[in-house]
């Protein structure tokens, strides 16, 4: 670990919807910041504003509120190291480009992209790849090449340029990730990547080592796409001789197949979000809340994706969570999205609900559907079927029978059930039913069944086109039940409503 105080960060970028591994990034920022009883810092990475996209910046926040993970220091909270949006602190950057080119750590370069473009595509024609670094940067337009009045009079006269930084040759850099152990690349094989441009912006790299330092990070903890720019970031942390941070680069997320990255299409083509909300821009996409998860459960799967407790638990409270957290048990390989396993884990967070706030989450779409039934009928309901569903959503599927007579019979039923003797039995039935005092579920099947048995009657028989007659189909919980809370005048109605039709 470190003696430093624990902050880390999470810093994406606002050019379009989080996906759930931008926010497995932010959930393992902040389980590891709150199990060291450190700081989690939310800082909006917009130096590129060409990609910038209306709306992603509230989306990201807005994501990280409904899955209850909680910033200390952002844009919309401030803190000591406000602003936390680049595009906001782009005057602190311009600095720290000059002490580089001071320190020779980094050079003005004047190639324009027509220029890079035609290189690029004339080392293709030979089978290779254009570098632009230490084999390439003495043949091209920029101050380590060009008179120092030259480059004066092209900067002085607002030419484009960039700042690239000055890779050393030939050079081993070793560097500890906490996740993948020891790594050692040899400079030669990097490029001199842009730092800065003439329009005032930083590119991410030297933006995010500035910020980093200047807001005291501990631990930067992102995806694996970053390890690629790890030998430069560190360079860059020796170039200003500054402490680097320890760094930790998780794992990918996998497709179902377990093959390539998850992505939106995977979500299409199979049916399940691969966003923690609606995104309602451009091209729109679902959202794990729209479609009923509970963010407790889509917060837990989550953590499983790419960590391991070390133990057979697999339902974790958020401080449960917080608790165990460790980074040392987050694995290297990337993890396969399961979205099975995502249904599972919202069907646990559902059944271990009350009936009670089920019903509070059921009542408006009860309501939606045109009808107001009090709260006790409706916890009482949810008892009836709540093991049937996994989600509040599928509550109304499962239920609508005790709101909405059958408009049709499941005809397999029918065909099996229904017969000559079938309107004869359930008028007899509909004569016992009237006459049932108390009209209580126990009182009504027991009636019920000592008619048949006096009848003669088979009893599955009699039952199943009983529920035919309340329901449409063979489906529900225990009949009486049903016939109970719907009630005795509603039930003979459904009765006679079925004889009629069925009979015709």
């Amino acid at each position: 670990m470190t003696d430093r105080k624990i902050r880390v960060r999470f810093a994406p970028s606002p050019t379009g919807p989080l996906h759930i591994g931008g926010v497995r990034t932010a959930l393992y920022n902040f389980l590891f910041a709150r199990h060291h009883g450190g700081t989690f810092i939310l800082r909006i990475e917009d130096t590129d504003q060409t990609r910038y996209v209306d709306g992603a910046e509230d989306y990201i926040m807005d994501s990280l509120e409904w899955a209850g993970i909680k910033v200390d220091e952002g844009v919309r909270e401030g803190g000591p190291f406000a602003p936390y949006r680049q595009s906001d602190r782009k005057e602190i950057y311009h600095r720290y480009a000059d002490e580089l080119l001071r320190r020779g750590d980094a050079y003005y370069a004047f190639d324009t992209p027509e220029e890079l473009e035609k290189l690029r595509q004339e080392y293709e024609s030979r089978g290779e790849t254009f570098n632009y670094g230490c084999t390439t940067r003495m043949s091209m337009c920029n101050s380590l090449t060009l008179p120092a009045g030259d480059v004066e009079r092209r900067i002085a006269s607002g030419e484009h340029f960039v700042v690239r930084y000055r890779m050393p040759e030939n050079e081993d850099i070793h560097f500890n990730d906490l996740i993948r152990g020891d790594i050692v690349v040899n400079t030669s094989t990097l490029d001199d990547k842009v730092l800065y441009k003439s329009d005032g912006m930083p590119t991410y790299h030297l933006a995010n080592i500035v910020d980093d330092h200047l807001m005291e990070i501990s631990h930067v903890i992102r995806g694996e796409e970053w390890l690629p720019s790890l030998p430069l970031h560190v360079m860059l942390y020796r170039s200003f001789g500054w402490e680097a941070p320890l760094f930790a680069h998780l794992p990918l997320l996998l497709k179902p197949t377990g093959k390539g990255k998850l992505s939106k299409r995977d979500g299409d083509k199979m049916g399940f979000p691969v966003f923690p909300l609606y995104w309602p821009y451009g091209e729109t996409a679902s959202g794990y809340r729209e479609e009923g998860y509970f963010p407790e459960a889509f917060v837990n799967m989550l953590a499983l994706l790419g960590w391991n407790p070390g133990t057979e638990q697999e339902i974790f409270t958020m401080d449960e969570l917080i608790a165990a957290f460790t980074i040392d048990r987050v694995g290297k390989s990337g993890s396969r999205f399961d979205p099975d396993k995502a249904k599972w884990f919202n069907a646990r967070y559902f059944h271990m609900k009350n009936d009670e706030e089920l019903a509070d989450l059921f009542m408006p779409l009860v309501k939606e559907k045109g009808f107001t039934p009090d709260r006790a009928t409706l916890v009482r309901i949810i008892s009836l079927v709540k093991e049937r569903a996994g989600f509040v959503k599928d509550l109304w599927h499962e239920a609508d029978f005790f709101f909405v007579a059958p408009e049709s019979y499941d005809p397999d039923v029918v065909r099996k059930r229904w017969s000559a003797d079938s309107p004869r039995q359930m008028g007899e039935l509909r004569g016992k039913v009237a006459s049932v005092q108390p009209f209580a579920p126990e009182v009504l099947e027991q009636s019920v069944k000592e008619w048949i048995v006096s009848s003669g009657y088979n009893t599955g028989a009699i039952l199943n086109l009983f529920r035919l007659l309340l329901v449409g189909a063979s489906r529900g919980p225990h009949l009486f039940d049903i016939a109970a809370l719907i009630g005795r005048e509603e039930t003979l109605r459904r009765l006679d409503e079925g004889i009629r039709r069925l009979s015709s």
